[in-house]
């Protein structure tokens, strides 16, 4: 959970370089596997990203319009991510996600949207029904002050569960504008698509005239250059990114099929806009982030010390007694405390959150950070070598015999 780092332990980063996050109460460096919540892929570039936004902030830091950067990581964006003809920039996934459902509305003239149980889509209120990330590790109920109205017309399913969604379709006839979903669930801790399910959710909105929308805010260009619909090969109508996009900085976008995305003001009536949208700064870190990204051999190393890493940890519980399952997708991994296997968030329920708190308390103490909560997937980077991966396996195992 966001922010749970300072609230939960008193423990608050004044310094995040290469792979490791500073703190200042505890005069201490960590090993990062959260990695600014999957925003950084290679830390080390930081160094480069810090000098181009020195220069960039020599001309101004916004200007309340479009600016030529903008363009050119509009232009890198569209060439990488299939599904995207158009993108409209937005300063945060919660803020691209809202953007992406009125669009939906617009262009469909329906109203109502399916999501699935534990993904997180930001904070607006229509995404705020049986959501994940915080909401989930809090323990909260639909979270209050979100009017009854505002998430009237959200219907929701557990994730890998087609019959689930073909009732609410069977159930709300030319009534649904869209099916928006995380193509791999970060929010309730790691959960990957079943093989046949997003086959088979793109074809359901097909048959439906619905959009089906990617929430890539983490999926995107993390589990492959072009995202998970590169990765998976299924094409989505819209997508959402954030992140890694902006190398750090506060950014989101949302594109898709140019024939939606004219809909979009000026172009078109569907109107949003936004002071800070499309700034230099975050353009700046995003280019340059995205051209790292574009070197041979990224995403197979990616994968390499992920993989290492999580068999590693899950191979070092099981030898100390533990319940566990997990996987992962190139730099993104998972792991949970129950024997599983898990395909959505009722099974991620089902794990010993108590057994989940005293490792990450743990590990903390062995100088490795994952993130505050059993329903968060953790990240590595380009930055984490063979012998940070060695070493967050051997701390593990010593933490895992000591719980």
């Amino acid at each position: 959970m966001k922010g749970a780092l300072s609230w939960q332990t008193n423990r608050f980063a004044i310094s995040f370089l290469s792979c490791t996050l500073m703190s200042l109460t505890l005069a201490a460096k960590f090993l990062n596997t959260l990695q600014n919540y999957f925003q950084i892929v290679q830390t080390n570039i930081y160094l480069q990203v810090l000098a181009a936004l020195a220069e960039t902030m020599k001309k101004g830091t916004s200007f309340g319009a479009p600016c030529l950067l903008e363009n050119v990581l509009a232009e890198m964006v569209i060439k990488a991510v299939p599904s995207i003809e158009m993108v409209r920039f937005v300063n945060s996934g919660t803020e691209a996600c809202m953007g992406v459902l009125r669009l939906a509305r617009a262009f469909t003239r329906r109203e109502k949207l399916i999501k699935f149980e534990g993904c997180y889509h930001g904070h607006a209120d229509p995404f705020l029904v049986k959501a994940g990330s915080g909401v989930a590790t809090l323990g909260l109920p639909d979270s209050p002050g979100v009017p009854r109205a505002a998430t009237y017309e959200t219907l929701t399913a557990p994730f890998n569960d087609l019959a689930a969604v073909e009732k609410l379709f069977e159930a709300n006839k030319g009534e649904i504008a869209a099916i928006i979903l995380e193509p791999v669930v970060g929010n309730s801790g790691f959960i990957a698509p079943k093989p046949e399910f997003l086959d088979a959710i793109c074809r359901i909105t097909k048959e439906n005239n619905a959009l089906l929308i990617f929430d890539e805010v983490m999926t995107g260009f993390r589990l492959s250059y072009g995202g998970a619909q590169e990765y998976f090969g299924i094409t989505p109508d819209l997508t959402t990114l954030g992140k890694i996009i902006g190398g750090g900085l506060p950014v989101g976008a949302y594109g898709g099929r140019r024939e939606i995305m004219e809909m979009v003001a000026p172009a078109g009536p569907m109107y949003q806009a936004g002071t800070l949208s499309g700034n230099p700064l975050a353009m700046t870190a995003g280019i340059h982030t995205l051209k790292r990204l574009q070197e041979p051999g990224s995403y197979e190393y990616l994968d390499k010390i992920t993989g290492e890493l999580v068999q590693g940890i899950l191979d070092a519980g099981k030898r100390a007694g533990h319940a566990m399952c997990g996987g992962h997708i190139s730099g993104m991994f998972g792991f949970f405390f129950t024997e599983g296997p898990v395909y959505n968030f009722s099974d991620a329920k089902k794990s010993d959150t108590a057994k989940f708190a005293r490792f990450y308390q743990g590990m903390l103490e062995e100088g490795v950070y994952f993130a505050p909560s059993q329903f968060e997937a953790g990240f590595t980077s380009l930055a984490h070598s063979a012998e940070d991966i060695q070493h967050t396996i051997t701390a593990a195992d010593k933490v895992f015999r000591r719980i």
